[in-house]
């Protein structure tokens, strides 16, 4: 848990888009440079609060948001309303709410792959990009078109698109990552006052489908910014191989792996992402 002074001083807040209300938590001072966290599957905003108190103990300002549909934030229902563009909304929103312009954005996960997609279309929100256990785009999509190994590790994610997959999930059972016994009391909450459907809308909308083509390299955005992407590389879900060839996509790159960290590095592997981190904001 945090300490007393960092806990004391956690604000919440809600940013709209679009009559979407998104819940977020702060740290740190407010006139700090800004940081946003974006989480995964199966997650809230809780996952970021070691990075949170490392970087607001630096003098960052840390602010970590519940994806619509998880926890405090709205629940829309409909797949449509979990669209790409509306989720990149959701991260601006934030940014907005706190009186900024920019951001440095960090995500794991979905958490991830909505902020690569913020970078790529809203570029002039984003200072910094830093990335968790997320493939660039053009690299997941090749080793879904070419790798038998991920293909067969995502077959979690083609069971997730289904219509009915948010019947066979249940908020304790979305808890089996969790080591901490405090940490895990936290989850079954959040994940009771989340929203089933909405988790599975993330991949019935966004994620790729059967039968996977290669990625458009000619068509590929380029993030604007300095990219920092970490790694663990025991993640079961998304396989390693993706990570190669990413410095042709993106210019400004900096490859951190965690050999001994699963898919969940930010928990994982706490006080190593936290000390990557603060090294490479202040280059």
């Amino acid at each position: 848990m945090a300490p007393n002074r960092l806990r004391n001083a956690l604000k919440t807040g809600f940013a709209t888009n679009q009559g979407v209300k998104i819940h977020f938590a702060a740290l740190g001072p407010k006139n700090g440079p800004l940081d946003v966290f974006v989480h995964g599957f199966p997650d809230f905003w809780y996952t970021w609060r070691s990075q949170m108190e490392a970087l607001s103990a630096a003098g960052y300002r840390t602010v970590a948001l519940d994806l619509r549909g998880y926890n405090l934030s709205d629940k829309p229902e409909g797949v449509e309303n979990y669209d790409r563009r509306l989720l990149i909304g959701d991260v601006v929103a934030v940014i907005r709410a706190q009186s900024r312009e920019k951001a440095i954005v960090v995500g794991h996960d979905w958490g991830g792959a909505i902020s690569w997609q913020v970078a790529f279309h809203s570029p002039q929100v984003v200072e910094k990009l830093v990335i968790l256990n997320l493939p660039h785009p053009q690299g997941l999509g090749r080793e879904l078109a070419s790798n038998a190994d991920q293909q067969k590790a995502s077959e979690y994610a083609r069971n997730f698109q289904k219509p009915d997959s948010h019947t066979k999930l249940t908020p304790e059972g979305l808890t089996f990552w969790v080591k901490d016994a405090e940490a895990k009391s936290k989850y079954v909450e959040a994940f009771r006052r989340s929203s089933l459907d909405g988790m599975m809308n993330y991949y019935r909308r966004n994620y790729p489908r059967e039968p996977y083509q290669m990625p458009d390299q000619a068509n590929q955005l380029r993030p604007q910014c300095p990219v920092l992407k970490i790694h663990g590389l025991k993640d079961t879900a998304l396989l390693s191989p993706a990570l190669n060839g990413a410095w042709n996509w993106v210019d400004d790159l900096t490859l951190v792996t965690i050999p001994n960290a699963s898919h969940f590095v930010q928990q994982d592997a706490a006080e190593v992402v936290n000390r990557t981190l603060l090294m490479w904001l202040k280059l």
